[in-house]
């Protein structure tokens, strides 16, 4: 099943507001994919395309540096956070 485009930008909105109110806690994408009650896979598609547009970064290690083998936490990048602050926390995207 393909979804819109405009479904995709409204799936990466929530993502990104989801993130926005944890920061600066960094969410694995498990927990993002049952926070906004969607498949794994298919979320990890999503952050992998948020990354590549410089809106989240992708944390390979755990707090003591080792790194992860299967699993990612993801953050937004601290321009996108201070962007949403000025926004009062309800940005859009644009993509």
């Amino acid at each position: 099943m393909r979804l819109s485009q405009e479904k995709r930008k409204k799936i990466k909105e929530q993502i990104l507001s989801l993130l926005y109110n944890s920061f600066p806690k960094q969410l694995f994408t498990a927990g993002i994919a049952s926070e906004i009650a969607r498949d794994e896979e298919f979320v990890k598609n999503i952050m992998i395309d948020l990354k590549f547009k410089n809106l989240v970064v992708a944390i390979r290690k755990n707090n003591q540096g080792i790194p992860f083998i299967r699993r990612m936490r993801w953050q937004l990048t601290p321009q996108v956070y201070t962007a949403y602050q000025r926004a009062g926390g309800s940005a859009t995207f644009s993509s």
